[in-house]
């Protein structure tokens, strides 16, 4: 695997955004892919709940590069999974991460080629974004079915670029997602799930989960922006939830995705998909914080962020890609869900039928 610190120098990227209207204060805003999660700020910006403020959006489709940009405060806010938090953390950045915003609920896969299974996997290919929840994943099947992690080679892919080598016999496995699950089942008769993160022990972990990742900086000089941005997030979700179609309509256009496979991820109640992903509300993400009383989903106690990011930093160490376990406070900054708590905000959000 390619040395962490080569990784974010290749991947930083030079951003150029629009110009902000003059009389509103420019956010930048990063997706570390292009994803229907990572999209409720494009639609508080298109939908006006963000008032005040020019929201500038950038897909990175590349997760360390989006890091190495939110660390040099070239963007403020960045929605990505949380499985680099212990990685920030560990190097310094500055970044840290202010809130949970939805768990994996089915739709993160190991994929197994015809003919592998944990017997005779050794010595093959696996596909795997390295530092990204597909590593994790990857990972904790081959630490639960006693797979040494040297037995294979891993080959640094996202889900999208690993479609190709899978459906061409290259690689004996590959972490994937919808809608490229469907893509190589369909057209590789033979292959196999191994493992999905709907797995009752891998919900109760809390580690596959998508986070809200702000620049520190950014918050200690413009915590009001911060404030602000954090509640339009969730107002958006509240307003998917509320017009679904619509919503779905919006991320498809913006995504640049079919409107069918934005809805195999994100679903049509408003609120999870079984084999997707689950949209936490403001109060389920303030629980995990521990700013709020009461027991978030999943069976995750009340304030286990920490808990969760220690567990994730434990992996990584197992998996050699850090050398030590750091205190997860250092990575984590629930206060802006605790101001807005104590300013009377509140989310509380069902499924519709």
């Amino acid at each position: 695997m390619r040395k962490m610190g080569t990784a974010l120098a290749a991947g930083a990227v030079a951003l150029t955004f629009s110009a902000s209207a003059a009389s509103a204060e420019q956010i930048n805003v990063g997706l570390c892919v292009s994803w229907p999660g990572y999209a409720m700020l494009e639609i508080a910006k298109q939908k006006g709940l963000a008032e005040g403020y020019e929201i500038n959006t950038v897909i990175f489709d590349d997760p360390l590069g989006g890091q190495a940009a939110l660390a040099a405060g070239q963007i403020d806010i960045y929605e990505c999974t949380g499985d680099y938090t212990p990685l920030a953390i560990d190097r310094g950045t500055g970044v840290v991460t202010v809130a949970f915003a939805n768990p994996s609920y089915g739709v993160d896969h190991v994929i197994l080629a015809p003919g592998i299974d944990v017997s005779n996997i050794k010595g093959k290919r696996i596909g795997a974004p390295q530092a990204y929840i597909g590593q994790l994943l990857m990972g904790v099947w081959m630490d639960g079915a006693n797979i040494p992690l040297d037995d294979v080679e891993w080959v640094n892919l996202l889900a999208d670029e690993a479609v190709g080598p899978m459906l061409s016999g290259d690689l004996a496995a590959a972490y994937l997602y919808e809608p490229w699950i469907s893509k190589v089942m369909e057209n590789l008769p033979g292959s196999s799930s191994a493992a999905d993160t709907s797995e009752d022990w891998m919900l109760k972990t809390g580690i596959f989960t998508d986070v809200i990742y702000m620049n520190g900086d950014f918050i200690a000089n413009h915590r009001e922006a911060a404030l602000d941005m954090l509640k339009a997030r969730f107002e958006a979700v509240g307003w998917w939830h509320d017009n679904t179609e619509e919503g779905n309509q919006l991320m498809s256009d913006f995504l640049q995705w079919p409107l069918a496979d934005i809805e195999s991820v994100i679903g049509t109640n408003g609120k999870f998909l079984d084999g997707g992903i689950y949209m936490y509300d403001f109060d389920e993400s303030a629980k995990v914080c521990g700013v709020l009383d009461g027991e978030p989903p999943f069976g995750l106690e009340n304030g286990s962020i920490t808990t969760v990011i220690k567990t994730i930093n434990e992996y990584w160490v197992r998996f050699g890609l850090m050398t030590e376990v750091h205190d997860p406070e250092a990575g984590v900054d629930c206060s802006l869900m605790a101001d807005l708590i104590s300013q009377g905000y509140r989310q509380s959000l069902e499924a519709r039928k």
